[in-house]
């Protein structure tokens, strides 16, 4: 009997929560098998079977582990039963149901594939999802209440006494559920606190004329996407005219630390992201030296490492400066609150037709309002604006994106 230990995942975290058992309590399992998955403050990552054997499950779902505690332990001593390829598979619908395309099978009944389904379709509790299976009910006739439209157990009750309305009565309950916080958002919590309570945050904002950047977009996005693969769009223009202005400004691009203040001569951008757990802030190394496709490229990988709750701790650590979007949710205007121990942070919002005055004559011209969050202990109103002036002029003219100058002004040297 061998015990299957929680690994030590960063030299800050102390501790993880066990979210889910992959595998069953005396069910055969094979090295490297995934056996459950655990969060920790900062990212969710998988236990793997470190040899074949039964598994004895010692911790419970939902449970707090500290570093080195014992989650499960693996008899690699018992003989391997008879036929026990059944579980194998139906942890893995993909090749389940590609066997089943192939093969005809006696072992299961049909409706296991269905019961698979909906664990990667749509997300539902253990126990709702035995329900559904065991009654037939689709998972698109359930409307579920929990976290990101986690199915639970009263939602398929619901469903089931109420045929044919989605959701059942639920909306005119008042029944009241409480959910443990995950250590995610615990941790997001403690430091926006933080941030709010130990800095001298101010919030300054402009609009940008997105004319320019949409009609390159137009012009070049299907050049750009057979050249490159990835598609072009609006957060490569906005890492790049940040990069430039960081390095103009440089005290937004700078923390303090203790009774001094560390300016960084490179640009690790943040880039904040709704995962399924919680916020995120994936970083690009080195910003300032990468083109644009292999920004959009590295957008494109950190934002689908994210969503699959993949990203590494060195992923998630560090960064210089934070650029948010609110706007892909529709947000008009906002004030993003500080990724300590930046300084400062851009937030991006939907870009919406105006009336604006040009030249004399008012036109309708797509604009975005930005707002630039930034610790006032540090970054001075000057320099606050004059960053956010200067972002607003490089999305403007897009040309001077490649030197950061106006070629004519640089040619006369004025």
């Amino acid at each position: 009997m061998i015990d299957i230990k929680v690994p030590t995942v960063g030299e800050s975290i102390n501790e993880v929560s066990l979210v889910k058992w992959l595998k069953k309590d005396g069910e055969w399992v094979d090295r490297d098998e995934v056996l459950c998955e655990l969060e920790s403050e900062k990212a969710t990552f998988e236990l793997n079977a470190e040899k074949a054997g039964v598994l004895h499950i010692v911790a419970q779902e939902g449970a707090t582990l500290a570093i080195g505690d014992i989650a499960c332990k693996i008899d690699e001593t018992a003989p391997q039963p008879a036929g026990k390829t059944a579980p194998k598979q139906e942890e893995k619908p993909a090749e389940k149901q590609a066997a089943a395309k192939t093969t005809p099978t006696t072992e299961r009944p049909a409706e296991q594939p269905k019961a698979a389904a909906p664990q990667s379709e749509v997300k539902a509790t253990p126990v709702a999802q035995a329900i559904m299976s065991d009654k037939q009910v689709k998972p698109a006739e359930v409307k579920g209440s929990g976290t990101q439209g986690r199915i639970l157990k009263q939602d398929v009750l619901n469903a089931l006494a109420n045929p044919g309305k989605k959701g059942g009565s639920e909306a005119f309950t008042r029944n009241a559920r409480k959910d443990k916080m995950s250590n995610l958002r615990k941790t997001v919590s403690r430091r926006l606190v933080e941030a709010k309570n130990t800095t001298a945050m101010l919030t300054t904002f402009n609009e940008v004329d997105m004319t320019r950047i949409m009609e390159i977009r137009k012009q070049y996005k299907d050049k750009f996407k057979e050249a490159h693969g990835v598609n072009l769009g609006f957060m490569s223009f906005f890492t790049k005219a940040c990069c430039i202005a960081l390095q103009e400004w440089p005290a937004v691009n700078a923390y303090i630390d203790g009774d001094a203040i560390v300016y960084h001569e490179y640009c690790d951008i943040s880039i904040a992201v709704s995962a399924p757990k919680g916020l995120v802030v994936p970083v690009i190394r080195n910003a300032e030296s990468l083109g644009m496709a292999e920004i959009e490229a590295k957008v494109v990988e950190l934002a689908t490492k994210a969503r699959d709750n993949k990203l590494s701790m060195d992923e998630m650590t560090g960064g210089t400066f934070t650029i948010t979007n609110g706007g892909v949710f529709g947000s008009l205007m906002s004030t993003p609150i500080i990724n300590i121990p930046q300084s400062a942070i851009l937030g991006m919002h939907k870009i919406q037709e105006r009336p604006m005055v040009i030249n004399g004559e008012i036109k309708v011209r797509p604009m975005m309002y930005l707002a630039l969050s930034y610790d006032h202990r540090i970054i001075d109103g000057r320099e606050s604006v004059s960053f956010l002036v200067r972002v607003k002029e490089l999305l403007e003219n897009p040309e001077l994106l490649l030197f950061g100058q106006d070629p004519v002004k640089t040619l006369l040297e004025v």
